[in-house]
């Protein structure tokens, strides 16, 4: 641990609204007391627009931020699929989808927008995609914030197309040496061990700092952590954590409040 760390603020989010007609997939409904901001899926990847409603409903009611999380159309590759998509292509499904979420918000408006799966993995590799994603945004509100891998290039692209942004890390995915993700087909992508998540979490928010797999100790500045509630123990990691930060300091609030317009 450092011995120069200092009070804190970031946002916690999670990956919600995943289900599928008849079909539940995570623990949104217990995990939501312990995050600060919901990334609610539109139906391209997971979700429809019964779970749309359900999952803003619950956000909203426990004052969560609310933002959008579009996908390739892909339900049966659950949008871990990278697809060959024209940038324009990109561009119209991120409309279509941001708008129909914003449409089932009380006030008619998202906080944030955060791409899933291969498309925000592509958008950390290639410009192209990035400014397709940037382009929608700036359609549809220039108010929005778009969640970007923090210290990729596409945080770059995003911040020089005048977006607002939040750069964002990690508490349960490994970080390989240029502060990518580890790809979920390799072993130790996804780290299930409770109090090393904890401990990396404090230490990505307070030291800006992170081990990647390769053993390089990497330099990253976050305003938001994700979490997945689909993995086992989200729910009692999500609350191990949130007390963490309390101890240490560091207060949880969405987004928001942490981006300046």
């Amino acid at each position: 641990m450092g011995a120069t760390r200092t009070s804190a603020r970031v946002d916690i989010n999670c990956d919600m609204g995943e289900g599928f007609g008849a079909y539940a997939m995570g623990l949104d409904a217990d995990i939501i007391a312990h995050i600060t901001s919901a990334n609610i899926a539109c139906g391209f990847h997971a979700g429809d627009p019964g779970w749309m409603r359900a999952t803003v409903s619950l956000a909203e009611r426990h004052r969560v931020g609310v933002g959008a999380h579009p996908g390739f159309p892909d339900l049966r590759g659950f949008g871990r699929r990278a697809m060959q998509a024209s940038a324009a292509e990109i561009a119209d499904d991120l409309v279509y989808q941001i708008g129909a979420l914003t449409a089932f918000t009380g006030g008619k408006r998202l906080q944030h927008v955060k791409p899933h799966g291969a498309l925000y993995n592509m958008a950390v590799e290639r410009e192209d995609v990035a400014r397709a994603i940037g382009d929608a945004i700036l359609e549809v509100d220039r108010d929005l914030i778009l969640v970007v891998l923090a210290g990729s290039p596409w945080e770059q692209v995003a911040r020089r197309m005048g977006l607002r942004v939040a750069r964002e890390v990690f508490a349960d995915r490994a970080f390989d040496a240029r502060g990518g993700l580890v790809p979920r087909t390799a072993a130790g992508a996804v780290i299930h061990d409770a109090p090393t998540v904890v401990e990396r979490s404090l230490r990505m928010v307070l030291d800006h700092r992170v081990t990647a797999v390769t053993g390089e100790d990497l330099e990253l500045h976050a305003d938001t952590i994700c979490l997945h509630g689909d993995t086992p123990g989200a729910v009692s990691l999500a609350a191990s954590l949130r007390v963490a930060f309390a101890r240490a300091g560091v207060e949880a609030v969405p987004m928001a409040e942490l981006v300046a317009r």
